[in-house]
């Protein structure tokens, strides 16, 4: 059986807080996950939650309190696995007066490139992040979305077989949140590995295999999206306009949500005959009917507010 590319086992991670009587927090507790090879793995929570410590762990940056790691079959403390994996963090500094072929060629030299191949790598990282024609504009010029793109030509510019990614998608607008869920389907379709750390919820649920979510340091669910969240239906959406002259029954009047001249109601599916019949009768063209199913959204924001979700009372340094 085939080692997963990445195993998390155990792992922890406390830091001192306060400035006097220092007291322990524990950012992460106890994680342990498998992500298998050529994935998309979402990894989820709100801010605050231990993504951002577990993606500093895995490339130790940080030091664990307990637990550990491989990647590739390496511990995380073989620092000759870094030749195999690429890493974007949440907020990435690059000296904003080099142009974007510039810092490419930078990051190429730690790799002991030639200059031929230098050029050749950075031009088809460019090409391939839809930067080509910007490689000789300054990084002060660049909007958020095309820093975000040239970070990510930065973290695959050795052709990595494992990716990580912080954030990839925050403080982006929709456009350049497409462009980068579009290079990393892309990654994906090379046979790539990609875990990517993110709190936007309808991009993970849109092109990950699977995810995890982790709260106050703890994982408290992993698996593809539509088994995370169960499948079953939580009633039926019906989409309705109304004939001219024709009014709504009394009692799907409160019910109804309108928008224009079309009706929006939910219903459950034991009331669902009996509320078209209704529609039938007062001369309503019915436009689409559909399950309304539970969304990522919806299992985050259960987990985030049960009340097993407190926080743990911190403990004293000893």
């Amino acid at each position: 059986m085939a080692l997963p590319v990445i195993e998390i086992l155990g792992l922890t991670k406390d830091f001192p807080t306060g400035f006097w009587r220092k007291r322990m927090r524990r950012s992460l507790d106890g994680l342990t996950l498998a992500v298998e090879e050529g994935e998309i793995f979402g990894f989820l929570g709100p801010n605050g939650a231990g993504k951002t410590t577990t993606l500093k762990l895995l490339m130790g940056l940080i030091f664990p309190t307990a637990g550990t790691a491989h990647i590739l079959g390496r511990s995380i403390d073989d620092t000759q696995m870094h030749r195999e994996i690429g890493y974007l963090p949440e907020q990435p500094y690059f000296y904003d007066y080099l142009t974007a072929r510039e810092l490419l060629d930078y990051y190429a030299r730690f790799f002991g490139y030639g200059a031929a191949e230098r050029r050749q790598r950075v031009a088809r990282m460019l090409e391939r992040v839809g930067l080509a024609d910007a490689g000789g504009v300054q990084l002060r010029k660049f909007s958020k979305g095309m820093l975000q793109r040239v970070g990510i030509a930065q973290a695959i510019l050795h052709d990595p077989r494992v990716i990580f990614l912080d954030e990839p998608m925050s403080g982006l607008d929709p456009i350049g949140r497409r462009e980068v869920r579009d290079i990393i389907l892309g990654l994906k379709r090379q046979g790539r590995t990609v875990f990517f750390s993110t709190h936007i919820l309808s991009d993970a649920e849109m092109i990950c295999d699977r995810v995890g979510v982790l709260h106050l340091g703890k994982l408290r669910g992993v698996g593809a999206p539509g088994e995370i969240l169960s499948m079953e239906s939580h009633g039926m959406e019906i989409l309705f306009e109304m004939r001219a002259g024709r009014a709504l029954p009394a009692d799907l009047l409160p019910r109804a949500a309108q928008t224009g001249q079309r009706y929006r109601i939910e219903v459950p599916e034991a009331e669902l005959y009996g509320v078209l019949e209704q529609l039938r009768d007062c001369e309503a063209r019915i436009l689409s009917l559909a399950p309304v199913r539970p969304s990522l959204e919806d299992y985050f924001l259960r987990l985030v507010e049960s009340p097993a979700a407190t926080p743990a009372v911190e403990e004293p340094v000893r």
